[in-house]
């Protein structure tokens, strides 16, 4: 029998939309195990955003400002606010946990702790919260969803129907940016993929390209949920969304799209989009297939990523010119996998 906790605080300020987003299984999984709960969220904005129309979190927090020391300020404030009775975090910098486990709350403040290095990030938090009895055995099979406000998909929907129209092929939307440099795919590629597509009859939209492009039709700029709402549009006309690892692509799927993850620097086996789904009968995952460029690479650390030599200048040891992993993603193997991905089981798009 579950202890009864009436206050959860789920901390998470590692920065980016896709950390945040491979922790929604574990904070809705905890919701799902804790009816009585009211469950708090302290995470980054925008994707703050994301969480503000979820029925599962009451309330969601952010930093109050940007300069040194503010990550830990709103820890203290959060814990000041409302004490928790259980807390658990994904960061562990600028003594944190050390905060949380001083509150009095029963605490997890190490969900990094020992990973496999074919273990899914997502997975390795559910597993030990699972192994703490917070979570159920069913748990441990929950991916990413997003719920934005009915606006916001209206909105994204409004989009994507201007754009595409009734297209006799499904529409492809391709993210051409990332973070960080090391993580991107030459723009030539971006170009000859975009003209492929753009040949075989698929509506081509994007994220992050160059509006004067020709062959890019930009997506509006929108806020994360209506974001989220224009995935959701392209997943309900069979479309798939392709690109690097990133927090776009990653809410792409937890829209319920189909995706095509473009992985170099990170390991597929641990920050893959689909990373964990078996793949079915025609090749792919249910949601789509993350390619991982020059997988022998001998510098690729799966669990210690910010230790590789490319990581923060994006300096190559195998190739001054740019990442050798992604230069190794070909065009075909891309164009093979959207036909896969747009025929695997995506499901239905959250509601």
């Amino acid at each position: 029998m579950a202890e009864p906790y009436a206050e959860i605080l789920v901390v998470d300020l590692l920065g980016g939309i896709g950390d945040l987003l491979m922790l929604l299984p574990a904070v809705h999984g905890l919701a799902r195990r804790h009816p009585a709960a009211r469950l708090r969220v302290l995470t980054h904005a925008p994707g703050a955003d994301l969480l503000r129309a979820d029925p599962a979190v009451a309330q969601v927090r952010t930093p109050r400002h940007g300069r040194p020391g503010a990550e830990r300020q709103a820890v203290v404030d959060a814990l000041a606010a409302v004490p928790p009775d259980l807390a658990v975090t994904t960061t562990r910098y600028d003594g944190i946990p050390d905060l949380l486990e001083g509150s009095g709350a029963r605490c997890v403040t190490d969900l990094w702790c020992r990973p496999p290095p074919d273990q899914p990030v997502g997975e390795r938090y559910l597993a030990i919260l699972h192994a703490e009895g917070l979570l159920d055995a069913a748990d441990l099979a929950a991916r990413p969803r997003v719920r934005p406000h009915p606006a916001a998909r209206a909105a994204g929907e409004r989009a994507v129907a201007r754009l595409v129209g009734a297209p006799a092929a499904p529409p492809v939307v391709l993210v051409t940016d990332a973070g960080m440099a090391v993580k991107r795919w030459p723009a030539a590629r971006w170009r000859e993929l975009a003209a492929a597509l753009t040949r075989l009859g698929h509506p081509v939209l994007t994220v992050g390209a160059d509006p004067r492009d020709p062959l890019a039709v930009p997506l509006p700029r929108a806020d994360l949920p209506t974001l989220a709402g224009q995935f959701a549009a392209v997943a309900r006309r069979g479309g798939v969304v392709v690109g690097p690892d990133t927090g776009p692509v990653r809410l792409a799927s937890a829209a319920g799209a189909a995706t095509v993850g473009l992985f170099g620097p990170t390991d597929a086996r641990r920050y893959g989009v689909v990373a964990g789904r078996a793949a079915g009968r025609g090749g792919a995952a249910p949601g789509g297939v993350d390619l991982q460029g020059l997988p022998e690479c001998p510098h690729r650390s799966p669990t210690a990523i910010t230790e590789q030599p490319c990581w923060w200048q994006a300096r190559c040891p195998l190739d001054p010119v740019g990442p050798a992993c992604m230069a190794d993603l070909r065009v075909s193997d891309v164009l093979a996998a959207i036909r896969s991905a747009a025929g695997s089981s995506v499901g239905d798009s959250p509601s």
